[in-house]
């Protein structure tokens, strides 16, 4: 039998995204998520949000997926990013514009 526990632990090290935010994306703790990477018999809901917000397909690796289950969602990460991505474009626009301003106000 497959070790769902140890496939998702390898995935989530090489997915860049620390163990804190995704234990916080799906409302559990880090000590549950350790004590899940050692569980052999990982519920396949769980696998399937896991890899949702790594952005992780799992069904080549545990075989009880069937071929419907992909995953290619959003991650709730990603609209923090984007949230945060969005943000420092806006600031970075505001500054030009204030730059902009001040040196029309120099050619006056």
């Amino acid at each position: 039998m497959q070790h769902r526990g140890e496939i998702i632990r390898k995935a989530v090290y090489n997915s860049g995204y620390t163990i804190t935010e995704i234990a916080k994306c799906i409302g559990k703790s880090r000590k549950w998520m350790y004590l899940m990477f050692e569980n052999s018999n990982v519920s396949l809901d769980i696998v399937l949000q896991i890899g949702k917000i790594i952005h992780y397909d799992f069904t080549d690796e545990i075989k009880e997926f069937s071929p419907s289950q992909r995953v290619i969602e959003k991650s709730p990460l990603d609209s923090k990013k984007e949230n945060s991505d969005a943000e420092y474009w806006k600031n970075k626009y505001l500054k030009l514009l204030e730059e902009y301003n001040d040196l029309l106000k120099l050619k006056k």
